[in-house]
């Protein structure tokens, strides 16, 4: 990774953890939050998971106008350091603690790779 794209994922990585502290209050379920890019695609690469604990709640989240807020949110905080992208919601994706666990065993690292 480049000097430059660390700066970067730092910038974004802040981005996203004031977006995560804010979803935890708003949103029931809302667990975390976490991002992948290839920064040689940047930023049609920028990936972002938005993870609830079961997939109840995230129906449940998805039922509501919540989706939309934190969508917006995250659209936002990006913006704050330049990132602007043309459709948000095509760079983030829910999913579910739960899920993971039922279809990876809880393994994160196979699941999003």
């Amino acid at each position: 990774m480049r000097k430059s794209d660390k700066k970067i994922d730092n910038q974004i990585r802040v981005a996203l953890t004031e977006v995560c502290d804010i979803a935890l209050k708003d949103f029931y379920g809302f667990q975390w939050l976490t991002h992948t890019v290839n920064y040689n695609k940047f930023p049609q690469s920028l990936k972002i998971v938005c993870v609830y604990d079961t997939n109840e709640n995230l129906v449940s989240f998805n039922e509501t106008t919540n989706r939309h807020q934190l969508s917006f949110l995250i659209e936002n905080k990006l913006v704050e350091i330049g990132i602007n992208l043309k459709n948000i919601n095509n760079h983030i994706s829910y999913d579910s603690e739960e899920s993971c666990l039922n279809s990876h065993n809880g393994n994160w690292a196979a699941r999003l790779g």
